[in-house]
């Protein structure tokens, strides 16, 4: 049991170049659906092979008692079937007890962004006086600019950056490769701060050859939490939605760029969606906004 696991992990790591993140939750959901078949007295290294839809219907339902959102179930659903495809490739179970395996119907929410004004506002925080105010301004800039994900920004390495076509190549989910463009204000910055980060590093006299684009005061790589604790930082300087994360600028960059006529093709390309549907989401945002403007101005619409 424990060796189709691991071997089921491997796989996961090697051939579908899931990141070590994916892997690590793949690892924790699989544990506690094991632990619950065991406590329905499955045992042994063929318990795989005595899992049936009934089990697995438990298992759900267990997920619901224990207060587990419609989302979360739907993931650790994911994992166990995932799981099961493998073993049924591998010839490791002779059926697959999850094709009849129902995943909840999710609530459909919008995507949290912030208005134009109130991203200006927060571009503009960092003073870009010292090393560091600079760092953060490009961070901010490039996240709404480029649209990145927080942990592609922090994997960009120096020879991912072309600085004269304004693109970078970043690696998103899966490991797969795009390109992501930069306006002229957040090329600007990332030049800036690539200037303060050759001083940052004589300062520190490091012998060590550092690739990472964004580094912190100690010259190593900066951390996806790092980047949150900052955007909190400016969030709570300039008075504006606590609750934003640095994927709402990623949010903010796709609704403002069909609020302006951008085509939701080239919108799905530049956020490296590999289905439409993902993108569609921020369809609705764009037409909820004008829903909300239509009642509030027009004199027939109440």
């Amino acid at each position: 049991m424990d060796e189709s696991l691991a071997e089921f992990f491997r796989f996961l790591a090697l051939e579908k170049n899931a990141s070590a993140h994916t892997v690590k939750s793949y690892r924790e959901d699989l544990a506690q659906a094991v632990d619950f078949f065991r406590s329905q007295g499955l045992t042994g290294t063929a318990m795989a092979g005595q899992i049936t839809t009934r089990h697995l219907r438990a298992y759900t339902g267990w997920l619901h008692d224990q207060g587990y959102a419609k989302a979360t179930i739907a993931r650790r659903q994911a994992a166990v079937r995932s799981w099961f495809r493998f073993l049924r490739r591998q010839g490791l179970v002779d059926v697959n007890p999850t094709e009849g395996m129902r995943t909840p119907r999710q609530d459909k929410k919008l995507p949290n962004f912030l208005p134009e004004k109130a991203v200006t506002k927060l571009l503009e925080a960092p003073q870009a006086v010292t090393s560091l105010g600079l760092r953060d301004r490009a961070i901010l800039e490039c996240l709404y600019s480029a649209g990145l994900r927080v942990s592609e920004l922090v994997g960009l390495d120096l020879p991912d950056l072309d600085l004269d076509s304004a693109m970078a190549t970043v690696r998103g989910k899966g490991k797969r490769e795009r390109l992501a463009m930069f306006g002229e204000q957040s090329l600007e910055a990332l030049k800036q701060w690539l200037a303060a980060r050759s001083q940052l590093l004589a300062g520190l006299r490091s012998s060590r050859p550092m690739e990472a684009v964004f580094l912190n005061r100690r010259g190593t790589r900066l951390t996806t939490r790092s980047v949150g604790r900052l955007l909190a930082k400016y969030l709570a300087e300039t008075g504006l939605d606590p609750e934003a994360s640095p994927h709402s600028l990623r949010h903010s960059f796709a609704t403002h760029l069909l609020d302006h006529g951008a085509d939701i093709r080239s919108v799905q390309e530049l956020l490296g969606h590999r289905s439409l549907a993902t993108t569609q989401i921020y369809t609705h945002v764009s037409t909820q906004r004008l829903q909300d403007s239509y009642h509030k101005a027009h004199p027939r619409a109440r």
